[in-house]
């Protein structure tokens, strides 16, 4: 592709999940670079490239040499743990995968984005970092530092790169599978929400490419996509 208009992406995680859905919606008028351990079902398409790699090797990030005009970064894991039962690997696996792969991710292509007119990064938090839950002892820490990354971030690239991160709460993802494996499980977890429902991967996508896209004034600010829950008691 070599349109006027078109952009390119960097997204860490294409391969499932949100970030599958967001590369689902660029790729198709965008170049999408993907970095994940797996190609996933984009890796045949014209306007992707896929690099393999595993957050958790600690190992140098692949180079890519081309010009992006956004870099989002979706891997995270969902470790639920009475306080108890969590040990410092547990702490260090979901901290790693999360926020020491945000960082090495932004610091290795923060250079392929300096010459975009609306270069934006985007990161992924959860409602557990602003809303108690139990047994999110270890998610929490870990994306409660992605939400103050986000914001310092946004102070240090003002005002040539916009830093902004998503915070849903439980999404129909490959991620949570074994918290909606059996009716029952989806149910009650519908019920824990004002709005009665599950997270919609494609939902939180859509707004994903909002904000990287079309949006130019909003930055520093973490968004909440959590059906009400922490919001709002109902």
């Amino acid at each position: 592709m070599n349109t006027s208009d078109s952009k390119t992406y960097i997204i860490a995680g294409a391969s499932s999940g949100i970030g599958l859905e967001l590369a689902r919606i660029l790729v198709n008028n965008n170049i999408v670079y993907g970095i994940s351990r797996t190609p996933g079902e984009l890796q045949h398409h014209e306007n992707y490239r896929h690099f393999p790699y595993d957050f958790l090797t600690g190992e140098k990030l692949p180079d890519i040499a081309a010009n992006a005009d956004g870099l989002i970064y979706c891997p995270g894991s969902i470790t639920l743990k009475p306080l108890e039962r969590l040990s410092v690997s547990d702490i260090e696996n979901d901290f790693t995968i999360n926020a020491k792969g945000a960082f090495t991710f932004i610091q290795q292509y923060k250079g392929n984005i300096k010459n975009s007119p609306n270069a934006s990064i985007l990161l992924f938090s959860s409602v557990a970092v602003q809303t108690g839950l139990p047994y999110h002892i270890s998610i929490a820490m870990a994306k409660g530092a992605i939400e103050g990354l986000t914001r310092a971030l946004a102070a240090e690239l003002s005002p040539t790169v916009r830093v902004n991160a998503i915070a849903p709460s439980l999404t129909n993802t490959p991620l949570a599978g074994t918290l909606l494996n059996s009716e029952a499980k989806t149910e009650a977890n519908k019920q824990r929400h004002p709005l009665k429902n599950i997270g919609s991967p494609q939902e939180i996508a859509l707004f994903a490419n909002h904000l990287l896209t079309q949006s130019t004034w909003i930055t520093g600010q973490i968004f909440g996509i959590n059906g009400g829950m922490g919001t709002i008691i109902k």
